[in-house]
């Protein structure tokens, strides 16, 4: 399988992605999932500030993650693989 582009919002930016192709269910997954969970925290806290967003977001898939660790290993583990490499490529964007 190839590559592909892929365009994704979070946070309310979009940025632009060159995945592989068997990955793109697991980063659209991945990005939901987030949106959902920055969406939730912002109703929950008084942040504005949409980086504060991405980074506790960043903060509670990890955690989940590692609690999840002894359980369903592999399909848990390429998602966080997935969301770690388009957390990545955001920094990269973001130039954090």
């Amino acid at each position: 399988m190839g590559k592909v582009s892929l365009k994704v919002t979070i946070a309310g930016r979009t940025y632009p992605l060159n995945i592989n192709e068997e990955e793109q269910d697991s980063v659209l997954a991945a990005v939901s999932d987030i949106n959902r969970s920055i969406e939730k925290l912002k109703k929950s806290y008084a942040v504005k500030d949409p980086q504060d967003l991405i980074a506790m977001t960043a903060l509670q898939l990890v955690m989940k993650s590692d609690s999840n660790k002894g359980g369903n290993g592999d399909s848990s583990r390429d998602e966080i693989n997935s969301i770690e490499k388009a957390l990545s490529e955001l920094s990269n964007k973001l130039d954090i």
